[in-house]
């Protein structure tokens, strides 16, 4: 399982030889905008977990390039069917097999509207099981007592977690929620962006370091491998 971070939440998975694309801001996110071309990237699932426009911007235009299907909360699928995209919609607590690996669609704290005004569900995340791997995208949210759900059922090998603090979890809520999930290797998302969620990247790597655990804060277009 390959993992390349384009900046804020947005990311791309690459599974089992099926292309996933998590939140697609990029075209409009000063950080990246000039360093990944829209254009040149796959997508064979765009995936959201809400409807805000630094998560979604750039859905409507990469899945009508690639043909991808989004999936995303019932209300959020229903917007982009209406725009001629494929989609698979989903709710909280519910799991599909997809041929890549099972999605299960969880709890995040946090709100969810269209640039637009319109209503865009209540906001999720995803859990990952697929290619021997497992991974949790948290979404935006809150330090919230469900994560403690998500170990009784996977064994994560990674958390991507945000980290901004403001609009989301802080560093030290992160850190909770790390332990909550059962996962001490996280990927820190969510951060930097813009005034608001800036941080200090070596204060946050050394909170996690003496929490025993492993921060990766990684530059736009970098990558790992699970």
């Amino acid at each position: 399982m390959k993992i390349t971070f384009y900046g804020q939440n947005s990311l791309g998975i690459e599974v089992s030889g099926t292309h996933l694309l998590v939140d697609p801001f990029i075209s409009g996110n000063p950080l990246s905008k000039d360093k990944i071309d829209i254009s040149s990237l796959q997508a064979d699932y765009i995936l959201l977990t809400h409807a805000h426009q630094d998560h979604v911007l750039d859905a409507e235009a990469i899945a009508k390039k690639t043909g991808a299907t989004i999936v995303s909360n019932f209300e959020i699928a229903m917007y982009y069917q209406e725009r001629g995209i494929k989609v698979h919609p989903m709710n909280h607590g519910g799991s599909w097999k997809f041929e890549f690996g099972k999605v299960k669609y969880v709890i995040a704290h946090h709100t969810s509207s269209f640039a637009d005004g319109t209503y865009g569900g209540q906001p999720g995340g995803f859990v990952i099981e697929g290619e021997h791997k497992n991974i949790y995208i948290a979404g935006d949210t809150a330090l919230t007592m469900d994560m403690k759900l998500i170990p009784m059922q996977t064994k994560l090998d990674l958390a991507i977690l945000p980290i901004g603090d403001n609009f989301t979890m802080g560093v030290e809520d992160a850190i909770i929620a790390s332990d909550f999930v059962a996962c001490d290797k996280v990927l820190g998302v969510h951060y930097d962006t813009f005034g608001f969620i800036e941080i200090d990247h070596s204060a946050a790597k050394k909170k996690f370091y003496d929490a025993d655990k492993d921060l990766m804060l990684l530059g736009i277009g970098e990558s790992i491998e699970l």
